[in-house]
């Protein structure tokens, strides 16, 4: 009868070991839950923490910067008033303009003659030249005109004619060509093609490259003729007046 007793009080022994290893098991791993919990707490408190500084930070650098802002605005404000201050205390200090001062040309332009001396800097000579804004573009009474080709560029070479200095092989003007340009003048219906160059010229105190169409103009009275692109915001014209900023010689 022990005998037949034996093995069911080994298996109820083992049993309850199991059971005892599994409850102690259970509690260690819900003891290990809850402090992980504790942890993520802490930490979720540090962060709500760090947080509310950061915004109480925020909130303090935006009415810094708010401050900062007026006084800025505040700033112009006063230097407005300050210069409107003294712009009011010059003018009143101006002498009222007179007739005569009233009658020139406003923006400080140069005003330029119907006839001025035009110096070709390439030539190192001077030349009369007719002031006309009905033109756009310049141009230049030239005479011997050979167009050929210098390290892969089209290029030009001319003389500046004015029916009074003598031509010779030492006078010839070179450039390189900008382009092309129709032209048809109003007593020929055919449009001619003309080369643009540039140059520097000088009229009394104006020193510019300008850009000159080439053209036959011996019929004309003068070889070079100063167009609008020359004139505009540098310069006016008074029609009635000439050589005004240059000497008729």
């Amino acid at each position: 009868m022990y005998k037949r007793l034996a093995p069911v009080l080994v298996f109820s022994l083992l049993s309850g070991c199991s059971l005892v290893n599994g409850d102690q098991y259970h509690q260690e791993n819900l003891q290990a839950i809850k402090a992980s919990e504790k942890n993520v707490n802490v930490k979720i408190s540090e962060l709500n923490l760090q947080l509310r500084k950061q915004s109480q930070q925020i909130s303090s650098l935006r009415s810094e910067v708010s401050s900062l802002n007026s006084d800025i605005e505040k700033y112009h404000k006063d230097n407005q008033a300050k210069s409107a201050e003294a712009s009011s205390a010059a003018a009143a200090k101006q002498p009222s303009p007179t007739a005569s001062q009233v009658q020139q040309t406003p923006s400080n332009k140069i005003v330029l003659g119907e006839l001025e001396k035009v110096h070709i800097d390439s030539l190192n000579k001077s030349f009369t030249a007719r002031i006309d804004t009905g033109a756009s573009i310049s141009s230049l009474n030239a005479v011997d005109i050979q167009e050929f080709e210098r390290n892969g560029q089209q290029w030009v070479k001319f003389h500046l004619f004015d029916g009074k200095q003598a031509i010779d092989e030492k006078n010839w003007v070179e450039a390189p060509i900008l382009k092309h340009v129709k032209v048809r003048q109003a007593t020929v219906s055919k449009a001619k093609r003309r080369a643009v160059i540039e140059l520097w010229i000088k009229v009394g105190k104006i020193h510019e490259k300008v850009q000159f169409n080439l053209a036959d103009r011996t019929q004309m009275k003068y070889p070079i003729l100063l167009g609008r692109e020359f004139i505009r915001d540098i310069a006016t014209v008074d029609v009635s007046k000439q050589f005004l900023q240059s000497e008729n010689k």
